[in-house]
């Protein structure tokens, strides 16, 4: 018999039928029509069905990346699994296609708006757990989507629409999400069950960071701690293990390096032999050379180029790195990484400038030529100051006059008009355009978008309602657009499943039913051409 867990519509209801053939009259209540129908809207039994399919969707991805950089990804970070769905059913909408188009969750995030523990920085203080439950709870968002919509359309097709090839052909909502493992929480064992839980809830893409696990730091704050590459290459072998155990042989791996802005390592590898691995990450940490005699008691010391040098260590027994070697580490990170399993890198920097990151993309790629990049187009950026500064600067070397601008106050709204912003802001607007071609940028990501747009809302909405607008702040700024924009949610009761439950009280109960939907459900005024028909009979009654 045809396993129902995996099939579509046609072979989902020929499976039903021959069950109700084997069980005989206690199934007669059962209608392998309306069977089938739950089971096409439910096409994702598991995490790791999602996992194995969205893996393989990356994979394709990255393929047809390496042979045209136009073909790169993005995403958008969410906090919340209704943002992650109204967010691909906007894609869906607004381009047709939920083609290179996934999600990204951010640790951040997860600290800031998931933890019990209440708002928390990005230093890995949240529960490990918040993580995949947050994974789970986005699939769970984007099955609804689906079931909705799919349950829609087979409402239209009872109703003698001919919309049947929209059924046989539906695009999911589910999408690949890459997502944010921190610096693995833990040990590389503890990395590994981690990264199990992640992947049984659906992630088909880990993102780790080469930071010590108890001293995280948010890739665009000071004070970040590496860890040497021996140590990271086991966190990586420890996700790869987690997604081979699990099956889910395309799992991507996003190995990300903090070493542009960090200049602090915990750690001093042991090097076995000159040049290797940790003799070059012990080269770049920073050392006096002393005489035997000079040594304190207690110090730690080594011995480079024939010489007697001590590490400089601050007083919390962390070592310092060389001035001047960051990218040098970058880039070796990025090496090592990919060539002990990692496919994609991340490279955080302190400013989104397309050529310093093609300096160091165009580095790794001498070495491993089909070397990609995730990149976070981070709002911890200023965006408009950055791109109006290399405006500025382009300017001068082409010789036009900026005398009418002050190199210290771009960001001046005053310039919102020049002609400084407008190259600025087609700067801007070309970005990833730009990034994907000349950096080796795969993927681009905004980590934080749905935490400011949720706070930038708020406050407008805010403003006009407790102000001298009031309810006409919520109508005119929010409940009107939703309208006109066709925004889903605007029906909020259907997209909550109302709707869909109504169908499935329906399939079990039958006629006894008790629905929400009928004339009486208020939704019904968001119809085109709806009228309030208690408002018309109440104004009957009054004439």
């Amino acid at each position: 018999m045809k396993n129902l867990a995996h099939a579509n519509y046609s072979s989902a209801l020929q499976t039903v039928k021959e069950l109700k053939k084997k069980y005989g009259t206690t199934w007669n209540s059962v209608s392998p029509e309306n069977a089938a129908r739950m089971v096409a809207q439910n096409r994702f039994k598991t995490g790791l069905d999602i996992a194995r399919y969205t893996a393989a969707i990356m994979r394709k991805d990255m393929a047809a990346y390496d042979a045209d950089s136009s073909n790169y990804t993005q995403s958008l970070g969410c906090w919340h699994g209704f943002v992650a769905q109204q967010k691909m059913i906007a894609v869906k909408k607004h381009h047709k296609t939920t083609s290179k188009r996934y999600l990204y969750l951010s640790g951040w995030m997860v600290a800031a708006l998931r933890s019990e523990f209440g708002p928390l920085p990005d230093q890995s203080m949240h529960e490990k757990t918040a993580v995949p439950s947050l994974i789970e709870e986005i699939y769970d968002f984007l099955r609804q989507a689906d079931a909705i919509e799919l349950n829609d359309l087979f409402r239209r097709l009872e109703n003698g629409e001919d919309v049947q090839s929209e059924i046989d052909n539906f695009e999911t909502h589910i999408v690949p999400i890459i997502a944010d493992i921190d610096a693995g929480f833990g040990n590389e064992e503890a990395t590994y069950l981690l990264a199990k839980k992640m992947i049984q809830a659906g992630a088909c893409a880990i993102q780790i960071e080469n930071q010590v696990s108890d001293a995280k730091q948010c890739g665009h704050q000071d004070g970040k701690v590496t860890v040497p590459h021996e140590d990271f290459t086991a966190k990586l072998n420890a996700i790869r293990y987690a997604f081979l155990e699990l099956g889910v042989e395309d799992g991507v791996i996003v190995a990300r390096t903090d070493s542009e802005g960090a200049g602090l390592t915990q750690k001093l590898p042991v090097s076995q032999e000159p040049g290797d691995l940790a003799s070059q990450y012990l080269a770049f940490v920073e050392a006096e050379e002393i005489t035997i005699e000079e040594a304190k008691e207690d110090d730690v010391l080594l011995k480079r180029d024939g010489k007697l040098v001590r590490p400089v260590r601050l007083a919390n027994g962390l070592y310092k790195f060389r001035e001047g070697t960051n990218i040098d580490r970058v880039v070796l990170d990025c090496i090592t990484s990919l060539q002990n399993g990692a496919d994609l890198l991340w490279i955080e920097t302190p400013t989104p400038h397309v050529g310093q990151i093609a300096n160091m993309v165009n580095r790794v790629k001498a070495v491993v030529p089909n070397a990609k990049l995730v990149y976070n187009n981070s709002p911890s950026f200023n965006w408009t100051l950055n791109f109006r500064n290399q405006a500025y600067d382009e300017m001068v070397i082409q010789g036009y006059d900026v005398s009418m601008y002050d190199r210290n106050n771009l960001m001046d709204a005053v310039y919102d008009g020049s002609q400084l912003c407008q190259l600025a802001d087609e700067k801007i607007r070309t970005f990833q355009i730009d990034g994907a071609r000349e950096a080796g940028i795969f993927h681009h990501l905004i980590t934080l978008p749905t935490y400011h747009t949720t706070a930038l809302h708020m406050n407008d909405l805010t403003e006009g309602y407790f102000g001298e607008d009031g309810m006409l702040a919520y109508v005119k700024g929010v409940q009107r657009q939703e309208i006109r924009k066709g925004v889903s949610c605007v029906k909020h009761q259907r997209m909550a499943g109302s709707d869909l439950g109504d169908d499935h009280k329906t399939f079990f109960a039958g006629d006894k039913a008790l629905k929400a939907s009928g004339e009486k459900n208020t939704s019904n005024q968001f119809e085109a051409g709806a009228k309030d028909k208690r408002l018309e009979e109440e104004s009957a009654v009054a004439v």
